[in-house]
């Protein structure tokens, strides 16, 4: 126990669970309340339902279109640039911006372009904030702990999806500029935890003098590692699928009709099942059988979602929603582990570049695609027909990716060479 300390008896690292939930408290607040005003906006405005998803869906593609044209060099910025700094740089870009959100919500004059402006923003903000942060946490703590140290981030994150989305609902409740003016406080704290952070270990970049060909390596390394490019991917395409966080708006007004504290109820509850999750894997980490584990985890998340969409009454739909993230974080913990420590730290910049730009394909480019989608044929069909989607990602994945089911340990094979065969990397994981 000396040896491997605790996570959070290492000074680095406790600054950084305080930074990021405090950070995730501001984000998720802000973007309950962004996406709760331009519904309503556009409904007050006169627009029937479905004319309304289509903004949400705007939301969710204008900040994607950010990450993906941005992702790969902020990765690369991630791996040769101070990432205690970028970091500070992307919270101050997105404090500035719920500055900006309150001011114009208290003058009375908030509309769908400055929404959609700020949207383009926390899209450039969080390109470069999550390789960053992603990168910079595995630095912090000895190899061993890793595994309990992402634990324990995952219950930052999702305790700050709990709260955050209770703190943007009940604070609108009382006044609309309040969730804005408690989100830029809430990452002006997470700023001076970040500059808490000492100095960090890392593992210098080859190749230094040739930034473009390091861009090109790490998407090399991705994409000839079968363990991460199938954690990866299955990410992507099962929550791209089965996304249904961008209709809360619609089933809070439109559906369940329980108003905008019923949204933050709707928002908290997948996180309270991810939380629970995570905070049971930081005292009991799963240690065997984590490829499959991580298959049926996706398979639950589409099956509860499924639920979810056809629900009409509160408490099922809550419940469901609870599973929803309980599963969703069940195979967070495992893809993140696998990822992390699968890639050497010189490429993690770049790799974490990677899994935020699929994570944002399936969060916010997966809005856009569940907006559009309830354009088309109604916001439940939208989300029925994600949750089956999931599903059937899972029997592809499983199939596709034969190493997701042979990986029983988190234990890497003796050598990260991103030339191994499958075959052999296969041999090694069981």
């Amino acid at each position: 126990m000396a040896d491997h300390p605790h996570p959070f008896r290492i000074a680095n690292f406790r600054a950084y669970w305080v930074s990021r939930l405090a950070m995730t408290l501001g984000q998720y607040a802000m973007m309950l309340i962004i996406g709760w005003q331009t519904y309503n906006i556009a409904r007050d405005g006169g627009m029937g339902v479905a004319a309304a998803s289509g903004q949400l869906a705007i939301i969710g593609l204008l900040q994607f279109v950010p990450l993906f044209l941005l992702t790969p060099f902020s990765g690369l910025a991630a791996d040769r640039l101070n990432r205690r700094n970028v970091a500070r740089l992307t919270v101050a870009l997105q404090a500035l911006c719920a500055l900006v959100l309150g001011y114009v919500t208290w003058q009375g004059t908030m509309s769908l372009p400055v929404l959609f402006g700020v949207a383009v923003a926390l899209g450039l903000a969080r390109a470069f904030a999550g390789p960053a942060l992603s990168a910079l946490a595995p630095n912090l703590v000895p190899k061993p702990v890793l595994p309990n140290a992402i634990a324990l981030s995952s219950i930052a994150w999702q305790a700050g999806m709990i709260v955050g989305p209770a703190i943007g609902g009940y604070l609108y409740v009382v006044a609309p500029a309040l969730p804005y003016a408690a989100t830029a406080g809430l990452l002006g704290i997470s700023l001076i935890a970040l500059s808490l952070i000492g100095h960090v270990p890392r593992t210098p970049i080859a190749g230094a003098e040739r930034p473009i060909g390091q861009v090109v390596d790490g998407l090399r390394y991705v994409v000839r590692n079968k363990m991460v490019l199938g954690s990866i991917t299955l990410d992507l395409f099962a929550v791209f699928l089965a996304g249904a966080t961008a209709l809360f708006p619609v089933y809070a007004r439109d559906v369940l009709h329980v108003g905008a504290t019923g949204l933050s109820q709707l928002a908290a509850a997948p996180a309270v099942g991810a939380a629970l999750t995570a905070l049971w894997f930081s005292f009991r980490p799963l240690k065997y059988n984590v490829g499959p584990l991580m298959l049926i985890a996706v398979a639950v998340f589409g099956i509860a979602t499924i639920v979810f969409g056809f629900s009409t009454w509160m408490p099922l739909s809550l419940a469901a929603l609870v599973v929803v993230g309980s599963a969703d974080m069940f195979s967070v913990y495992i893809r993140q582990s696998l990822i992390q420590l699968h890639t050497p730290d010189d490429k993690r910049g770049r790799v974490s570049s990677v899994s935020l730009l699929t994570i944002s394909a399936s969060n916010e480019f997966g809005d856009f695609f569940s907006g559009t989608l309830a354009f088309l044929i109604g916001p439940v069909a939208a989300v029925v027909s994600g949750g089956a989607g999931a599903i059937a990602t899972v029997l592809l994945w499983a199939k596709w990716f034969p190493v997701l089911r042979h990986t029983r340990t988190f234990d890497p094979p003796e050598t990260l060479d991103e030339e191994m065969p499958e075959q052999t990397l296969q041999e090694k994981l069981t």
